[in-house]
Parts: C-alpha cells; structure tokens; sequence
C-alpha cells in the first residue's frame, strides 16, 4: 500500500473568525479519506500560541478534542532531531520562537502538505502563507499575494477597478485619518454613499465587526465598532440586491461553479444569519438566467486572476433587484468548509463531493509548489 499523505492541519488563530475555523476543521477532519491521508493537528490559540498533536488517523469527536490536542510527551524526538516532524514556529507565552514536533517516531520525516484552515487575520492574509514559502513547504489554496489582497477590502477594490469589474460605491480610511478629519469623511460619505450603508473593517471577514448604518449617529457608532477590528475601514453605499456567490476551483486553468443565492434571515446576513440562528437559506442553484448565471462565473473568474488566485475562493456579488446590474461584492480566499457551508454545497451542485474537494485541493497544492520550484531563484553570471 502506497504510504499515506501526512496533512499539517492548521486552525484557530489569532482573529475574530477563531471559531469559525475551528467549525471548519472539525468537518474538514471528519471527512479525511484516512485510508489516503494522515492528519496532523496544529491549533492555534486566541492568545497565539501553537499547539500540536498526534497524528489522525480517524474523525475526532468534537471541538475539545481540536482545541485541547495530545501535547508530545518526553519520549518524543528531540526538537532538533530530524527524524522528527519539523513543522513551524510554536510561540510560547514568554514569547521566545521554538520548533514545534510531533510525536512520529514510526513515520520518521516532514510533513507533505500544510492546510491552512484559518479565517481572517494571522492565517487567511498572507502571514502564514508567507513562512510556508520561506520553508518550502506546499500548502493548499491562495499565494502570499493572492491572500493579502484578498483580505484587504480596500486593496482588493482598486484591483478590482484596475480590472473593470462592477462595483458599489465606497470610501475608506484609517483610523488616523478618521481622527485627523472627521467632518470631511462624515462629508464624503453623506454625499457619495448616502444612507443606508454599510461600515466594516477592511480586514476581517464573517461579518464579524459589520455594521449597517441609517443616519449620522449610527454611522458614528459603527465606525468606532469597525475600528475595534482593524485600523482601516471601509463605508459601502447600500444596494437592495439579491446576494449571489460562487466558487472558483483550480490554479492556472481554473473551473467555476453554479451560482448559489443566500437569503438572509436578518437584515443583512451578518455573523448571527451566518452561524447562530441557522435560518438564512442558501438556493442552490440560483433561480437566474442562464445568461446572467454565464455572466457572474465570468466575473468570478476575473477576480480570481486578477488578485492571481490560486486553489480556491468563493466570491460574492450583488444582483441589484431593480436594475439587473451585477456587483462584485468580494472575493474570499479560504471561505466557510463546513459540509453546509456555502462553497463545498456549490462544488456539490457542481458534480464535486467533499471528500473530492479536498482531494483536488491537495493535488492542486502539490501542483503550485511543483511550479513554484521549477523556477531559478538564483543567479550567476556568466
């Protein structure tokens, strides 16, 4: 039997999606062919520290089981023994960067692949991508780039707009700013954006920090809310549209799924619609026409490669209710995995089960990193 893939499995994280990720790797573990893949556990804590454990061969129970992982014992390898599985830094409560190292005497080596299962800041833009590149390791879904851009609102708006791409209207500022020039940024948006609107932290996603925002007073105490979240953030006009998402699979040639629709069950669907009261519907596949369908997976593909996407990334859009007039909303790099979450439920409708979605993910992952290695990274003339 050929060996087993050994998957790094990181989750938690230092973000106010903490535990949306951990939802995440719950059903991302439960539905791990094990007979193929041998799953590491990597939890990180809100606090940001590491913590490690043995190799899954098998569905956990439930969440403690994520939170609170077999720490390795005295008989583990040495930390700097390279029998051991090296993974990524562990940092203690003192601070001070240690190698972390599971417990893996009988399957001496490293691990093939880390899958990133982190929402939000400190996992989704970039940070983590980039100490996976600088160890060589391959990881599955966006690039360095690819996850900053696509977690910064604002950056991820002028791309989009360096691209064509339809949009609502917007502002933007950090918090310097705001307290710098208040009146003028209280002008700009009662004059371009108008009310209602809405207000959030340009780096977050889940809605978490969201809010909506009918007259001067509220928009005031949503911005102080927002500034909670992220020093930036960005103020977007209201559209009474139906909200349209999609997912994009692949690297250089990749596929886009049917259209889904989410039908909020609050006003807008915010982090409770989202995860707590559990009545916002998803229709899959959206009641649209065919031509309109065809022409959000255009756009869907757009912005992946404009933000040079790679692996997947659901993207959202606007159908305004009276006009027809498609926005893009934005694109999010590692959304939602649960079973009943909206991008594997659109791969589902697509002819994609879960346990092949993650297949085609690690494939894709290998794919990236045999590509990124065939280039030279050194130079010597002649």
């Amino acid at each position: 039997m050929d060996k087993k893939i050994r998957v790094g499995l990181v989750y938690g994280g230092r973000s106010g999606e903490h535990d949306v990720s951990l939802q995440t790797a719950l059903a991302v573990i439960q539905a791990f062919d094990h007979s193929k893949y041998e799953v590491y556990p990597f939890y990180i804590t809100k606090q940001g520290e590491w913590r490690t454990g043995k190799a899954l061969n098998g569905p956990v129970g439930n969440l403690q089981a994520l939170i609170s992982p077999e720490q390795p014992d005295a008989s583990s390898p040495d930390k700097n023994d390279p029998s051991g599985i090296a993974l990524m830094p562990l940092f203690a409560s003192g601070g001070a960067a240690e190698t972390a190292v599971t417990e893996a005497a009988e399957h001496p080596g490293t691990l093939d692949v880390i899958f990133p299962l982190l929402h939000g800041t400190y996992g989704e833009d970039g940070t983590l991508q980039g100490m996976l590149e600088m160890a060589n390791i391959p990881y599955v879904g966006a690039g360095v780039l690819a996850s900053a851009v696509g977690m910064d609102k604002v950056t991820m708006k002028k791309l989009f707009a360096q691209e064509g791409l339809p949009q609502c209207i917007y502002r933007h500022f950090t918090k310097a700013q705001w307290a710098k020039d208040q009146a003028f940024f209280l002008m700009e948006i009662e004059v371009a954006v108008g009310y209602p609107c809405f207000v959030k932290p340009a780096n977050l996603g889940s809605s978490v920090g969201v809010s909506k925002a009918s007259d001067r007073e509220e928009l005031l105490e949503a911005v102080q809310l927002a500034f909670k979240y992220d020093r930036k953030v960005i103020v977007e006009e209201y559209v009474s549209a139906r909200e349209i998402e999609v997912g994009v699979l692949g690297n250089e040639e990749p596929e886009v799924s049917v259209a889904g629709e989410i039908v909020s069950s609050n006003d807008f669907y915010d982090y409770k619609a989202k995860y707590i009261d559990g009545k916002s519907a998803m229709i899959i596949p959206a009641e649209l026409p065919e031509e309109k369908a065809q022409q959000i997976r255009e756009l869907a593909l757009r912005a992946f490669q404009a933000i040079d996407g790679s692996g997947l990334a659901r993207v959202d859009f606007f159908l305004d209710k009276a006009s027809g007039q498609v926005y893009i909303n934005e694109i999010n790099t590692m959304p939602g995995f649960t079973p009943f979450s909206m991008y594997p439920l659109l791969w589902k409708a697509s002819g994609k089960t879960y346990p092949q979605l993650l297949d085609d993910l690690i494939r894709l992952a290998f794919q990236r990193h045999e590509d990124k290695n065939s280039i030279q990274y050194t130079f010597e003339e002649n």
